[in-house]
């Protein structure tokens, strides 16, 4: 029997009779902060399958919550069965690219979460080194903040704060690597870390996915504009188009999504997940309609 605990934008977290968590991730899409219909066929199985595929390769980096355990049969292919953490309340990003809220930060003053950058970059450009730059987790509904590293240290403790970036931009080295040997770039990451009962700090949540990164194919690359992606940038580039007839800053929910671009999101998801792999994708049983409600 599994106790509902908590719903979020794209996923359902679930409590099993012997303690441990089930992860599902549901085909749901969020973007600006709003959860757009309709959602992405495919899209949770894929982001789980990914995951699983990434924490094999980043094992010997940073310990994992995955626990080898069966899943039940009507959440096949799009759940991981976990261990309980005590979670890092903050946002760890590794950013090897210069894009989304970093670009705007470098507009303002030449700096990305307090981290000074060479003058001339655009969007696209490529850093001379990736940079850690935390953000700060914000109540539901409201944005994360940006955070300097100082500040991180002075509130979760200088030796947390070193711990997290060390591990967050090995991570993002190691998955920057085997994506580039796939011709992708990986521009930035984010992960979730949390401690374990017996003080381990493991990854958590997913690791590596388009919904959690910038996939950018590397033979397209061209600093000064917006990037292709194999990532969800395709939806918020349609929602701030004039296509979509939206104004973000209206308070208004965004259009449902077209069926075109939900065919073009869900080929871009199937592509990231392929390319990186090398693996073909096949959609396990199990849909979105498979979840049960929440009352």
């Amino acid at each position: 029997m599994l106790t509902h605990l908590y719903s979020g934008k794209v996923r359902e977290l679930y409590r099993t009779d012997d303690g441990l968590l089930l992860l599902v991730a549901t085909d749901r899409i969020s973007a600006f902060d709003y959860v757009l219909d309709p959602p992405i066929p495919g899209k949770g199985a894929i982001l789980t399958q990914l995951s699983l595929w990434w924490f094999d390769r980043l094992a010997d980096l940073v310990p994992n919550h995955v626990v080898h355990a069966p899943v039940p049969a009507e959440y096949a292919g799009r759940a991981m069965t976990c261990m309980p953490l005590r979670m890092v309340n903050t946002e760890c990003v590794a950013r090897g690219y210069l894009a989304g809220s970093a670009l705007a930060e470098y507009r303002r003053d030449g700096r990305v979460c307090g981290i000074a950058l060479p003058p001339g970059l655009q969007d696209g450009s490529r850093l001379p080194e990736p940079v850690f730059t935390p953000a700060a987790k914000a109540p539901h509904g409201e944005h994360d903040e940006n955070i300097t590293f100082d500040q991180l240290a002075a509130g979760a403790g200088a030796g947390l704060a070193a711990r997290l970036r060390e591990v967050t931009l090995a991570v993002y080295e190691r998955g920057a690597r085997l994506a580039a040997e796939r011709g992708i770039i990986v521009a930035d990451t984010k992960i979730e870390l949390g401690f374990d009962a017996d003080g381990t700090l493991r990854l958590a949540d997913e690791v590596l996915t388009p919904d959690s990164s910038r996939f950018w194919p590397a033979d397209r690359w061209q600093p000064g504009r917006s990037q292709p992606s194999f990532d969800k940038q395709f939806v918020r580039d349609w929602l701030t188009s004039p296509q979509a007839r939206w104004d973000r800053a209206a308070g208004h929910p965004p259009p449902a999504l077209p069926a075109a671009v939900v065919d073009r999101t869900r080929q871009r998801y199937v592509q990231a997940y392929e390319r990186i792999t090398g693996l073909t994708w096949d959609d396990p049983p199990g849909t979105e309609e498979a979840i049960p409600p929440i009352t």
